[in-house]
């Protein structure tokens, strides 16, 4: 009984350090992580751009992936829709004010996993200051190596936001509807870097 009580004790005091070690650190991979967008112009035609700077982390826990969790930041000043007049434009006041609010965050607040990597991620999505609670509906690959040794993995993911909700209204309106769409369609392709234990002390 003596042994049986001890090692209860030890897989008590053993447990939480169990349950950390299956959640693993990751880093997204700026240059191969691509935040993109698509809204309505005139009706007639989906305008397209992307941030060209996405920095964040992810703690993934494969055993169960509803305890995983994810915080990225986007840098608004790197907008790209190929045409600088526009892109200079939504730099502005009128759209994404850079100058007072040069960063759009997300940060997870639940994660709810699916059959073959399948994952909505619920979370609070920041914009001009604004937060409301957007659900990404993604897809989380299975790791690989790269042929430098490292460890990598890729996130997929789309929303909708209609972004009057963010303070972002400006536009006109023709006999066919608004200049540009109150929808925005954001679609994410991030690559993920799986941290590297710290070598240990000699």
């Amino acid at each position: 009984m003596k042994t049986v009580s001890r090692i209860a004790i030890v897989l008590a005091i053993a447990a939480p350090v169990l349950a950390l070690a299956q959640t693993s650190t990751w880093t997204i991979d700026t240059a191969h992580t691509r935040a993109g967008f698509s809204v309505k112009h005139l009706v007639i035609s989906d305008v397209k751009g992307e941030f060209g700077s996405t920095t964040g982390k992810a703690q993934i826990d494969d055993a169960d992936l509803s305890k995983s969790s994810v915080e990225a930041v986007i840098a608004v000043s790197t907008v790209d829709t190929r045409d600088p007049k526009r892109d200079g434009h939504l730099r502005s006041a009128d759209f994404f004010d850079v100058t007072k609010y040069p960063e759009i965050t997300f940060k997870s607040t639940k994660v709810e996993a699916g059959p073959e990597g399948k994952l909505n991620v619920v979370g609070n999505l920041t914009i001009r200051g604004t937060t409301k609670v957007v659900t990404l509906d993604g897809e989380l690959t299975k790791a690989i190596t790269d042929p430098w040794g490292n460890t990598r993995r890729g996130f997929a993911a789309t929303t909708k936001v209609n972004r009057k909700d963010f303070g972002v209204s400006w536009g006109g309106v023709t006999d066919a509807g608004p200049v540009v769409g109150n929808d925005v369609k954001i679609d994410i392709q991030a690559e993920l870097v799986k941290d590297k234990a710290p070598a240990p002390k000699s």
